[in-house]
């Protein structure tokens, strides 16, 4: 059985012009990082602005294991099916972080036939947008540290300072560190520490972001600490708006690739769902519309993050009304919820899938509450026995929802036929009645109880002290009507990762909350959710190599 990188180096890509002639795209718009990828001015959008928008589905997902359930590959393998019933259809994803590739989870460019490709390129360095967004924060790290060694005129308080450093790399030494030692002449010492990048701020503003001018106000009013009086120090009073700007004028632009099947693929922005909103950028997304019939889409992880804030923050700041969504749903992942243990998850056992169902049943509530069509995407796995996918099916049949299997793991477009076939005759069926779950006016305490009851289907949102008086000082400042952006575990509806399945009688706790006004929205921290994750004991990055021909191998 050959890997994911052989499978996608035996790919037998199109120049990328010819993908771009595809898609209607004149050369002119395009400029080129190599044969098979390239940038897409935003110049293009405003000459499609008269276009009527094609659908958009959202592909999203169960609780899922720490593996993942193959969001990205259902994506792309739904993409392909399409492409294989002659519609125009294009892939819009996010950008894979190095941290992840070089720890456990892997890339986020799909898997076995069901790929975007190059894909050793998109896992790695891609185009630079990650590097641009690391530059462009720790420029603002460094502005910082400057303005309080030149005298600190605007009397930032070092204590409250907020805005860490980041770089693409799993590195938990990172996490806390002093700055600022050596005398006099190095610097004010202080506590600071590192995020991994796709935490960053910056790249949820790309993100969220309509173009590099909207870009540009955004960064504006990141807040980056307060002072000694307790008011908010932004980006703007650093005056470091412009060079950050300038630092990512071609990664605002989104990036053209193909799958393995050589369908169209936006590939743009990256920030975790668990941690931040977990969608690839709406400047992608709305050209991705114009350029296709049919977008397929997706948001990390679990409904319950990636899915409710692709609904409640980049659709309601897009103003984009997904069509349908596709819920990925795995034995694995069941059997798991179900009761069995991780080590096991590989040996038959129906009635565990069975157990474990009200987990799928809770996520399908959670969609149809944004009024949103949904489809169930059961995505095969070679181990899997024929009743505990059967046993599947009868679950989604009880509860009234649309199913199909889906094998474009091993067998691409062709194994997605159905699931295509299925989310077309949906489509066709079935108007959208999309709307976000919660009014942006109401309190931030009253937004996140919404969040916390009807969505992860808990009692109650509690705040400690300390949350409290944070999302209180923070509507004092003027930003209580800005949407929630929860930063919980992905393995669970709860804050506790150990509660799976469908837990009950059980409350969320905030233990924070943080204002990222450049993206719009106030982070509200449950449980022992890291910014900057750490490698496991043995991590990807030892299996990784290159011959002397540059080709890589063990990625993935």
């Amino acid at each position: 059985m050959l890997s994911d990188i052989e499978i996608a180096q035996a790919a037998k890509m199109e120049p990328i012009e010819k993908i771009a002639q595809q898609l209607g795209i004149a050369a002119d718009y395009i400029e080129h990082y190599g044969k098979y990828k390239a940038k897409v001015s935003l110049e293009l959008y405003k000459q499609l602005a008269d276009k009527p928008d094609g659908k958009l589905i959202l592909v999203t997902a169960i609780t899922p294991t720490p593996a993942g359930e193959g969001k990205s590959t259902t994506t792309v393998g739904l993409a392909q099916g399409m492409a294989k019933l002659n519609k125009k259809v294009i892939v819009a994803l996010r950008e894979p972080s190095l941290g992840p590739c070089m720890g456990i989870k892997g890339g986020a460019a799909g898997g076995g036939y069901s790929q975007v490709v190059p894909m050793e390129d998109i896992n790695l360095h891609f185009t630079g947008d990650m590097h641009a967004v690391s530059a462009a924060h720790n420029l603002l790290c460094a502005m910082l540290d400057n303005h309080l060694q030149q005298g600190n005129s605007l009397g930032i308080d070092p204590r409250r300072i907020t805005w860490r450093r980041v770089v693409d790399m799993n590195d938990r030494a990172l996490r806390n560190i002093i700055v600022g030692l050596g005398g006099k002449a190095h610097g004010v010492p202080r506590e600071d520490g590192f995020d991994i990048s796709v935490a960053s701020e910056v790249m949820a503003i790309l993100c969220l972001a309509a173009d590099l001018q909207d870009l540009k106000q955004r960064l504006a009013k990141i807040v980056v600490g307060y002072t000694y009086q307790g008011e908010p120090v932004t980006v703007k009073m650093l005056n470091a708006q412009g060079a950050m700007a300038a630092l990512l004028k071609d990664a605002v632009k989104p990036n053209l690739v193909q799958t393995v099947e050589n369908v169209p693929a936006l590939i743009h922005g990256g920030p975790f769902a668990n941690i931040a909103h977990g969608c690839n950028s709406v400047m992608a997304t709305k050209l991705a519309m114009k350029l296709a019939d049919y977008t397929v889409t997706e948001a990390g992880f679990g409904a319950d993050l990636g899915a409710e804030k692709f609904f409640d923050i980049k659709c309601r700041y897009a103003g984009l009304k997904p069509n349908a969504a596709v819920v990925v749903a795995t034995v694995r992942a069941l059997k798991m919820h179900g009761g069995v243990a991780k080590t096991e998850l590989n040996q038959p056992n129906t009635q565990a899938v069975l157990n474990g169902a009200a987990n799928l049943e809770k996520h399908i509530e959670n969609v149809r509450q944004f009024g949103v069509p949904v489809i169930v995407a059961i995505n095969v796995f070679h181990q899997d026995t024929r009743e505990e996918l059967d046993a599947i099916m009868s679950v989604c049949r009880r509860i009234g929802v649309p199913a199909a299997f889906s094998d474009v793991f091993a067998k691409g477009g062709e194994g997605g036929r159905d699931l295509a076939a299925t989310v077309l005759e949906v489509l066709s069926a079935n108007e959208s009645n999309f709307q976000p779950l919660y009014d942006v006016n109401l309190p931030l305490v009253e937004k996140v109880r919404v969040i916390a009851q009807k969505v992860y289907g808990a009692e109650n949102a509690l705040f400690t002290k300390e949350a409290l008086k944070s999302v209180q000082e923070l509507e004092k400042m003027g930003y209580g009507n800005l949407p929630v952006c929860m930063a919980k575990t992905q393995y669970s509806f709860s804050d506790d990762p150990a509660l799976l399945g469908r837990p009950k009688d059980f409350e969320i706790t905030v233990r924070g909350a943080k204002v990222s006004a450049g993206a719009g929205f106030v982070v509200m921290l449950t449980g022992d959710i890291m910014t900057m994750p750490g490698l496991p004991k043995v991590p990807a990055a030892e299996k990784i190599d290159v011959d002397a021909n540059g080709r890589i191998s063990g990625l993935f």
